[in-house]
């Protein structure tokens, strides 16, 4: 399809690309899998996928169940969804650039002769390769710098520094279980957007208590009756308690690569003479 970009994946970073590519006019549909894990679920439009829309800085995503309804949610002024893990809807649609945003720190199948244009954000791509540029994602002086050949910095498994602090602003699943939310000492609802004290409790899994690992804004939780397992990240604590009102917003990390992958597909579009509008 002339023009269309497919984004791969709609957590809270490919959220950040979404709305600047459809904000610039850009015809988008976003694919992603059955059960999102996203922690930064209000600024994520893969909440799609389990309450039909989700809506984040005015751009609104809906859940499609066909391909033919691209058209309906464009004309409607949405940005269309799809469930497709495995990308069978690029093959059908054959998009003019693919953007692989899943961030999963290894390429779960995008190749680079699968459209005209691919863009992947993070490590686990090669540009000139797997794909034909390369997002950096890593926090510091290179956040967004595109990459035309080579690779993104690899995964250290340490989250940026926010604030003095790395680790210790995430949060993982103490045993298996679904997550369950909790109240504070004042009969409060623990969620996103709340301020927690190291050392409270902020929700369950299963019967096993989770507790803050240092005081801030709970910036980040995944979403109540998530059927998590040991390990996995749940929850996301910013020290910076004037974050509290930002928890619904596209964070300052993603609009940077969001604007790294704008350049990627404008420079390689006008290379390549791929028409994009």
């Amino acid at each position: 399809m002339t023009g269309l970009v497919i984004v791969r994946g709609a957590g809270d970073l490919a959220t950040g690309t979404i709305v600047r590519l459809a904000n610039c006019g850009l015809h988008v549909a976003v694919t992603e899998c059955a059960r999102p894990s996203a922690i930064r679920r209000r600024a994520a439009l893969s909440e799609a996928v389990y309450d039909g829309t989700a809506e984040v800085e005015g751009v609104v995503c809906r859940r499609m169940d066909s391909e033919a309804d691209l058209t309906d949610a464009w004309q409607a002024g949405q940005v269309p969804l799809f469930v497709d893990e495995a990308g069978d809807s690029i093959r059908a649609l054959r998009p003019a650039v693919v953007v692989d945003a899943i961030l999963a720190k290894r390429n779960l199948g995008t190749r680079r002769d699968m459209t005209p244009i691919t863009v992947a954000l993070g490590p686990g791509f090669a540009a000139g390769r797997d794909v034909d540029a390369v997002i950096e994602t890593m926090r510091g002086h290179n956040l967004g710098r595109i990459f035309y050949r080579g690779a993104a910095l690899p995964n250290t498994g340490v989250p940026g520094n926010i604030g003095g602090y790395t680790g210790e602003r995430v949060i993982h699943a103490p045993a298996d279980g679904a997550l369950t939310c909790v109240q504070d000492a004042a009969g409060q609802a623990v969620g996103i957007g709340s301020v927690v004290e190291a050392g409270q409790v902020i929700a369950r899994v299963g019967g096993t208590p989770v507790y803050a690992t240092l005081t801030g804004v709970l910036r980040g939780l995944i979403r109540p009756g998530y059927p998590v397992t040991e390990g996995l990240k749940i929850a996301d604590i910013d020290p910076r308690l004037e974050q509290q009102n930002n928890c619904d917003t596209i964070s300052d990390k993603a609009r940077c690569i969001a604007g790294g992958v704008l350049e990627a597909i404008l420079h390689l579009a006008r290379e390549r003479e791929v028409m994009l509008f």
